[in-house]
């Protein structure tokens, strides 16, 4: 690296930390920096290193033996590079080791016993490797072990019993490897368990009614994709932290259990997913769908596709209005009607009820389901015609709604869908024309046959040919529907012309009144714009007062009204210090950022909630990069925001994101300004918990390395949903901490759901495979640039300047992304 020359001490160098009392390297951290070639085996002559973080570099060849030297060794993290070869053997020296992570390289051969014996390890992770042979049975010794890891390898064997002694084990990751045998069942009981996968192996066993599983605190317990039998036990309903529960792929019947007591669960997962295997293999669960799973008002997704249920669908699950990934139902004995409470799903990407007995007309709410992208219907008893309501389901790619009895003229809206990929009509009771325009000119992508009273249509679809009567009325009628368009349409054209030029005649007027004139507003005309001050139309609020929209009656132009709050000591000098450093800044406003990340329940009235895209998240977070890196470097003297958080970043009509609110902004200027940052502390912390430098508590100076901080934690609360105050993130944790635990083996997890449902949509996320998914590594570099700006020491936080750059690389790489939409076949 550049920064390391002989000019400046070593101490001094980028990712290097001394000691203070003697000049020695004691940590090496040098994270996602582009380093390539083989580890030097000098290495080993760090003698005083006690932490070594390499992570996220195409590091190759082998780990030197050397590395066995570092007898002060207490971190060791070689995660994501192209570390080949076996995990050197002399690492049983390093006595001192606390945490090992190795995950996503290409390392061989068997995990060591000796592991065993590092009696201080509380995180070991092997993840996505190519590891082979059996877990060791000394592992279980590791009584401080916290985190083990072992997910998508070549893992063979049983799981050792010795596991079980794990009391302080919180995550135990084996899924994806070959792992058969038994669960034992001493492992249902750990009770500091958070997250438990031994999914897709060849796992066996019988699982009871009676069954105790107690892990109060689990939030993730998956076994799918295995051989277990049996019934899903009672216990794990009680287990209230559940938000992933997945038992699909195995051999499982008997009944689904009240699910009341999970009212945090988002995704449930009973089905099967490899339809590869013979019908032996499914579930086979029996009975009705509990009405009570209408309380689990988090879930996401749920999925019993592939068994025997029956009975009517619960309207309570359809009111379940959380549900945005997906809903199959599909392949049971479901019967009665589709309930009309079908209309509270909508942000439902996936409906799936297909091949039950399910009966009566198409509801009309199901209109109401405006998210939809697949909706499949086929194979029931539906009758009557489509209706007129779903022409609000532009979104739609695929459609199926074959082996009905349904009947009527095929809608003319479907025409319109112009993301329409797939659409099956047969064997059903259609009469008419095909239409030929939209996806009816895709033969080989539009499904029409066993309606024996349709015609028409493009040739490739061996359709009758519609008569010559009807044809010619319908080209009559076609014809004249031609004439009076395209008269309405030039009308529309003239009046649209008009009041175009008199709007540009009257633009420059209104362009000088605006900028060169200050604004004379009634306190009277300030109240009707901002509808007397509604909580509708709030922006944000902050220690010194509220911010809201308003509309001018007179020229409709928006405003932003600021409502100081004089109670509290400090408003009006934080007002003339706003005032100060927004004097050459201009924006318009329009929503904040907080009430896209967090919509109040109402706040859109009964219009889908609104969300924003994962392009969208990332171009605001470039907007707001940008706009720091200017404050901090471009401005005559530099600006330190000091108050960083949603609700301070505004959103133009364009989805542009701007900074607000520099009520706290410290100018680093003593002559500018007589409201300096010298006289500032009188306002006490700068910005508020949760976003604030932890050094800004400690009574340090103001520093640009502050508004970084508070940059990193929005940015991963812009990614994974959370706020850094949410009620998870005590005693210890933080949002920082939860996501940095995370990376790179649980990044669906951590993840904003509404993020995971628009990857789904696009496909299924490589997970198994995390170098081959490019969303999936997006999001892992944008988490990693969240960590590495809020780091905790101001000294190790990157500049905006980078971050801007860091980011602009990521948007590229996600313009070369776009992977087409997976169609159900």
């Amino acid at each position: 690296m550049e920064s390391w020359n002989s000019s400046i001490h070593f101490c001094q160098w980028h990712g290097v930390t001394c000691g203070h009392k003697h000049q020695r390297v004691n940590k090496l951290k040098l994270q996602f920096l582009k380093l390539s070639g083989s580890l030097s085996p000098f290495i080993g002559n760090l003698s005083f290193l006690k932490e070594l973080t390499l992570l996220g570099n195409s590091f190759y060849n082998q780990i030197p033996q050397e590395v066995g030297h570092l007898r002060r060794l207490e971190i060791l993290d070689l995660s994501s590079n192209s570390i080949s070869g076996e995990i050197p053997p002399n690492l049983s020296s390093c006595s001192k080791l606390k945490i090992v992570r190795m995950g996503s390289n290409q390392l061989t051969g068997e995990i060591p016993s000796f592991l065993g014996f590092l009696s201080n390890l509380k995180v070991l992770s092997f993840y996505n490797n190519g590891l082979r042979g059996s877990i060791p049975p000394s592992l279980g010794n590791l009584s401080s072990l916290e985190k083990l890891a072992l997910s998508y390898n070549a893992l063979d064997g049983i799981i050792p019993e010795t596991l079980a002694q794990l009391t302080n084990l919180s995550s135990f990751l084996a899924a994806a490897n070959a792992i058969s045998g038994t669960v034992p069942v001493a492992m249902f009981n750990l009770s500091n368990i958070r997250f438990f996968d031994i999914g897709v192996n060849k796992i066996q066993g019988t699982l009871y009614t009676d069954l105790a599983i107690t892990m109060p605190y689990v939030e993730f317990f998956s076994v799918r994709g295995n051989k277990i039998s049996g019934q899903i036990p009672i216990s794990i309903t009680n287990a209230s932290n559940l938000h992933v529960l997945q038992f699909n792929d195995n051999r499982l019947s008997g009944k689904v259990p009240s699910l009341e007591k999970l009212d945090k669960l988002s995704t449930l997962q009973l089905a099967v997913n490899d339809l590869g295997h013979g019908r032996e293999d499914f579930n086979n669960l029996q009975g009705n769908i509990p009405p009570s799973i209408g309380k689990c008002q988090s879930l996401l997704e749920l999925t019993v596709s592939y068994n025997n249920l029956s009975g009517p669908i619960p309207p309570q699950l359809l009111g379940v209005s959380s549900m945005s990934i997906i809903l199959d139902l599909s392949s049971n004995h479901l019967t009665g009607e589709l309930p009309v409470a079908v209309e509270n799903l909508k942000n439902l990407g996936q409906l799936y009820v297909s091949q039950n007995r399910l009966s009566g007309l198409l509801p009309k709410t199901l209109g109401s389901c405006v998210s939809l992208e697949k909706l499949y219907l086929d194979g029931n008893l539906f009758e009557g015609p489509i209706p007129s309501s779903l022409s609000s389901l532009r979104g739609l790619e695929a459609l199926d709604v074959s082996n009905n009895n349904l009947s009527g003229e095929i809608p003319e809206f479907l025409v319109r869908f112009g993301t329409l990929r797939y659409l099956n009509l047969s064997f059903n009771n259609f009469e008419g024309v095909i239409p030929s325009g939209g996806i009816f000119k895709n033969a080989s992508a539009t499904f029409v046959e066993g309606n024996n009273k349709l015609c028409g249509g493009i040739p490739e679809l061996h359709m009758l040919r519609c008569n010559l009567k009807t044809s010619s009325s319908i080209s009559l009628r076609l014809k004249v529907a031609i004439i009076v368009v395209t008269l309405g349409v030039t009308l529309a054209f003239s009046c649209f012309l008009i009041l175009w030029i008199g709007k540009k005649k009257e633009k420059p007027a209104t362009t000088t009144s605006v900028e060169n004139s200050v604004l004379q507003l009634s306190y009277q005309s300030i109240v009707r714009a901002t509808d007397g001050f509604s909580t509708q139309n709030l922006v944000g609020s902050g220690s010194f007062g509220s911010v809201y929209k308003g509309v001018l009656e007179a020229s409709g132009a928006v405003i932003a009204v600021k409502v100081l709050n004089l109670l509290n000591r400090g408003a009006s000098r934080s007002f003339l210090a706003e005032c100060e450093a927004l004097k050459n800044i201009r924006h318009q406003i329009l929503s904040s950022l907080e009430n896209w990340l967090h919509p109040l329940i109402g706040m859109n009235g009964p219009e889908t909630v609104r969300n924003l895209n994962f392009f969208q998240r990332v171009s605001v977070a470039i907007d707001v990069a940008h706009a720091l890196q200017y404050l901090h470097h471009h401005c005559e003297e530099p600006i330190i925001h000091c108050d960083l958080k949603p609700s301070n970043i505004l959103l133009d009509e364009e989805m542009v994101g701007h900074i607000s609110d520099f009520g706290l902004a410290k100018i680093l200027s003593t002559d500018r300004l007589n409201y300096s940052a010298n006289k500032s502390s009188s306002l006490g912390l700068r910005g508020t918990i949760g976003y604030a430098p932890p050094e800004y508590g400690m009574g340090s100076e103001l520093s640009t390395k502050g508004d970084v901080y508070s940059y990193g934690i929005l940015l991963l609360e812009m990614f994974t949903g959370k706020r850094p105050i949410d009620e998870r993130f005590r005693e210890g944790l933080s949002l920082h901490n939860f996501v940095k635990a995370a990376l790179p083996e649980r990044i669906i997890e951590i993840t904003d759901p509404i993020l995971v449902q628009e990857r789904v949509r696009r496909g299924t996320p490589n997970v198994s495979n995390f170098r081959n998914d490019r969303y999936l590594q997006c999001f892992n570099s944008l988490f990693e640039i969240g960590l590495a700006c809020s780091a905790e020491s101001p000294i190790e936080r990157i500049d905006m300047s980078d971050v801007a750059t860091n980011l602009c690389s990521i948007k590229d790489k996600l313009h070369s992304t776009r992977l087409p939409r997976e169609v159900r076949t």
